[in-house]
């Protein structure tokens, strides 16, 4: 009886070694991302400190747009002026063109 039972247990040791291990890790990965969560919204406060530029305009209904809205690339959103320079700045911009009337685009 008493060799089962240390049969058994030699049998149980490398898997409880090994959830021994894994518990241990997973406390050190939970501890780990505690501590960059803590610090990465003052990483991302002087990160993405950007001055309030001229071309940001607010559109009823919409929010905020940022840009030349007359352009035709615009992206016509509050994170990103266009697809052709998303960086900016739109005064003097090679790619600008302005947008076509509806009606002018449905004549051609």
């Amino acid at each position: 009886m008493l060799k089962t039972l240390l049969v058994i247990a030699v049998g149980f040791l490398p898997s409880l070694i090994s959830l021994w291990a894994i518990r241990k890790t997973h406390a050190r990965s939970r501890l780990r991302m505690r501590q960059a969560a803590m610090n990465f919204p003052a990483v991302q406060g002087r990160q993405n400190l950007r001055p309030v530029e001229g071309d940001r305009y607010y559109l009823e209904g919409v929010g905020y747009l940022i840009g030349d809205i007359s352009c035709k690339f615009n992206a016509r959103s509050g994170y990103m002026r266009c697809a052709v320079n998303p960086e900016g700045p739109c005064n003097g911009c090679r790619h600008y063109e302005p947008k076509g009337l509806a009606n002018s685009e449905k004549r051609a």
